[in-house]
């Protein structure tokens, strides 16, 4: 197996992590995220938040890993843009990193305003919802507005390259421009981020994501001037090196 196919397979194998723990994580969160008095509750599923936000950093590992293994191969196409998704990546990581974090301390404060009545239990609710309210607004820098940018920039070299059909490189660009304009009329309060509007703004780029991967682990790279460009210098390079 060449370093171009075992590329195209971890790659897919990584986005097909973003999307499962993206999802999973969600759904474990549950009634952390929808019922304001879970941190005075004497009975919470923390079980649940914890494993949400271990899926999310797995979920952050995931999509470093993207831009990391996939950057070898796509700066031959631009370098300067390869980098600026890698880049891209991190911040999107960090974020959905901070997320988790702020949901964790969630459960950890509820060890001590679980229970509470009166007037600390209005201050562990508003503290509650506060550290609520910021991981949904990472959900919507991260999985929203950061992916909207690193899709474009990777379907962009992606169509420019032609290492996969043109057809699915098409979907990201549209996929990521779609759920970045909707971010941000979220973020200017158009619309909720988890209305009708904004989920369906969210299929395109999740379509780009699952027939990438597919893709990737099912038939790697196609051929590419790009590569056959490239490929005859690397053997050089590493030729001399080991001589």
């Amino acid at each position: 197996m060449s370093s171009n196919r075992k590329t195209a397979i971890v790659a897919g194998v990584f986005f097909l992590i973003t999307e499962v723990t993206a999802i999973a994580g969600m759904l474990l969160y549950g009634s952390v995220l929808s019922d304001p008095e879970f941190i005075v509750s004497a009975s919470a599923n923390d079980r649940g938040v914890q494993l949400g936000a271990f899926l999310e950093v797995l979920l952050a590992i995931a999509v470093v890993g993207t831009g990391v293994t996939l950057y070898p191969l796509i700066k031959r196409q631009h370098e300067g843009i390869a980098l600026g998704h890698v880049a891209g990546r991190l911040i999107e990581a960090s974020i959905i990193a901070v997320g988790a974090i702020s949901l964790l301390a969630v459960v950890t404060m509820r060890q001590d305003f679980a229970g509470a009545t009166g007037t600390e239990g209005v201050v562990g609710v508003n503290i509650g919802q506060s550290l609520v309210a910021l991981h949904n607004w990472t959900f919507l820098f991260g999985p929203k507005l950061a992916l909207g940018v690193n899709t474009v920039l990777l379907a962009y070299l992606m169509y420019r390259s032609q290492l996969v059909p043109r057809i699915i490189a098409v979907l990201g660009l549209v996929g990521g421009t779609l759920v970045f304009v909707s971010g941000t009329a979220v973020l200017f309060g158009l619309y909720e981020d988890l209305s009708v509007v904004g989920v369906s703004a969210a299929m395109p780029v999740l379509a780009w994501e699952l027939s990438f991967a597919v893709w990737l682990i099912v038939k790697g790279f196609r051929p590419s001037p790009l590569l056959a460009d490239i490929t005859p210098a690397v053997t050089r390079v590493l030729a001399q090196a080991d001589a």
